[in-house]
């Protein structure tokens, strides 16, 4: 399918009414083609995950303009298949398909370091990692952050 509406035309053959009882559920599907114009975009909500959020977003079901009660995560489905060549991937299934890039998984907060007072030794202390996590100082593991202290120690020493 290429547009919200001819998924909301398919959703009143298969569930009665009009279209417009059902084109603010697709276009919420296909809101993500702000971000990249191409299939790409249904990694974003063309999952489980995104039908349970539709879901979340409209409410359980939707009374069309035939009276009928019908639940959106039906029209969450149908979208979903539509687009996705007949089946429900899960978010894994989209994510799965992302290279790895060396910015993806740093680990660690641009300034991830404790200034330490010339002469002074360094807490390398557990506790004093714990603290730096709790105050969102770092994200590193207690043996890098203590190695990453260490030698901005050494380089800060001679200032």
């Amino acid at each position: 399918m290429s547009h919200p509406y001819h998924h909301a035309q398919s959703s009143a053959r298969k569930y009665g009414g009009t279209p417009e009882d059902y084109l603010a559920i697709h276009s919420w599907f296909d809101g993500s083609k702000s971000q990249m114009a191409n299939f790409r975009h249904r990694a974003l909500r063309h999952h489980a995950f995104g039908i349970f959020e539709m879901e979340a977003q409209f409410g359980p079901t939707l009374v069309n303009s035939d009276g009928k009660t019908i639940p959106t995560r039906f029209i969450g489905e149908q979208h979903v298949r539509e687009d996705c060549g007949g089946i429900i991937p899960s978010a894994q299934d989209w994510l799965r398909g992302i290279p790895s890039k060396p910015w993806m998984n740093v680990g660690r907060l641009a300034d991830d370091f404790v200034r330490v007072p010339a002469g002074d030794a360094p807490d390398l202390s557990l506790e004093a990692w714990r603290a730096a996590v709790a105050a969102g100082e770092t994200t590193l593991g207690h043996k890098e952050w203590s190695e990453r202290i260490e030698m901005m120690t050494c380089e800060t020493a001679g200032e």
